[in-house]
């Protein structure tokens, strides 16, 4: 039987993982965000990556130990030694990457409505069908295709950054001022309300473990991938974060369903057509990541016994999993037609945040069982897994008290 092709490097890693972080969130989310927490929405983003930092080395960790497809459910499984717990944490992260993607694609349409006024549900369609035959594709193609947006996205970022300074150098002194003092316990609430949205931001990290069985030597490129997706984006969205609400009116950035052209736009005084292009490259960057992913672990699951053989299935051609990417796109369209971003996007993070508490504790208990990473390794002591844990628990517990 076809097996998958072991041909991605470190960059082409880091970029995918990039390419749906940042894809994700700044482009999609930055109104929201600002709408929840105003001025502080770039703390907003730092605490979430705050969150997300335990749990990446835990990522980290236990990549280098299980380097397989759907590594969520294998680490639960070697954790917690339950197949029926594993197998749930298979579903909740193909869930993840679905509702994640569709999130994206109802992202995408209000840049792409900037030039083409027609029905958004023809859009979606357009969009989940295209992406979809993408993904089916190759994986090398699909991540090379992936990686250019990537770079042609972060480039739109550091020219708004750089817009954003040289139109007014005062602004960095204004930056401390996006960081509430500890005494005001309003801010902070507005701050924690905006959490869950930021959290979805810097989702996709923990995509990059499940191309495992097609990244070379997986062992020592799946943790540095996952630390430099996690670090460069952070910069990314505190900085640009930073200047949009230093900027603009936060009740017109809240408001704009485009707030990244909505910024270029109104710090430089002219057409934003090429930010509103850039985001839509980068929005459609992050679907094709979330369905790739998505269906590398139904591949997974299949693969491991848990769920029928039908998805193990490789075209010997293209050598990806078409049955597998099939449903995931279908899967995707179906939820973009019919919710809206914001909810797609918080229950992503309800989602992923119970598969990381489960993943921190899995690791956790590998420890106290004795079982080291082997020697050369990257490892991390308890505290790491444990902090991740607890962690991801606050974040859940304030979704329910806001």
């Amino acid at each position: 039987m076809p097996e998958l092709r072991r041909s991605l490097s470190l960059p082409l890693v880091v970029l995918y993982g990039l390419g749906v972080t940042i894809g994700a969130g700044i482009y999609v989310l930055l109104g929201a965000a600002a709408g929840r927490s105003g001025i502080h929405a770039p703390v907003a983003f730092v605490m979430a990556s705050i969150v997300m930092g335990f749990s990446a080395a835990s990522f980290a960790e236990l990549s280098a130990r299980f380097p397989v497809s759907a590594g969520e459910a294998a680490y639960v499984q070697a954790g917690f030694k339950s197949s029926t717990l594993s197998l749930i944490v298979g579903f909740m992260v193909i869930m993840s990457g679905v509702v994640s993607s569709a999130a994206i694609t109802v992202g995408s349409t209000g840049y792409i409505r900037e030039f083409i006024d027609i029905p958004t549900y023809a859009l979606i369609i357009f969009i989940v069908l295209s992406i979809g035959a993408i993904a089916a594709w190759g994986i090398m193609q699909s991540v090379i295709f992936a990686s250019l947006f990537t770079i042609i996205e972060t480039s739109a970022l550091l020219l708004i950054i750089a817009v954003g300074i040289g139109s007014n150098p005062g602004l960095v002194l204004e930056i401390p001022s996006v960081i509430p003092q500890l005494s005001d316990i309003p801010a902070w609430a507005a701050v924690s309300s905006a959490g869950l949205l930021a959290f979805f931001a810097f989702i996709g990290f923990e995509d990059i473990v499940n191309l495992a069985e097609e990244v070379k030597q997986p062992e020592r490129t799946l943790p540095w991938a996952i630390f430099l997706t996690l670090g460069l984006g952070t910069v990314f969205y505190f900085l640009v974060t930073a200047v949009a609400v230093l900027s603009v009116p936060i009740d017109e950035l809240a408001a704009s369903s485009a707030p990244l052209s909505y910024v270029f736009g109104h710090i430089t005084g002219m057409s934003p057509v090429a930010v509103t292009a850039i985001a839509i490259v980068a929005t459609l960057n992050g679907v094709i990541i979330q369905i790739i992913m998505a269906a590398r672990v139904l591949y997974g699951l299949s693969k491991q016994g848990s769920i029928h053989a039908i998805f193990t299935r490789i075209h010997p051609r293209t050598q990806t999993p078409l049955i597998a990417t099939g449903v995931i796109t279908a899967v995707v369209l179906v939820l973009a037609l019919a919710f809206p971003v914001e909810a797609l996007a918080e229950w992503t993070s309800r989602i992923v945040l119970v598969i990381f508490t489960l993943v921190n504790m899995s690791l956790v208990l590998l420890k106290r069982r004795g079982i080291k990473a082997p020697e050369g390794q990257f490892s991390v002591p308890v505290w790491v897994p444990v902090s991740g844990f607890v962690t991801c628990l606050a974040l859940l517990a304030s979704d329910f008290v806001n």
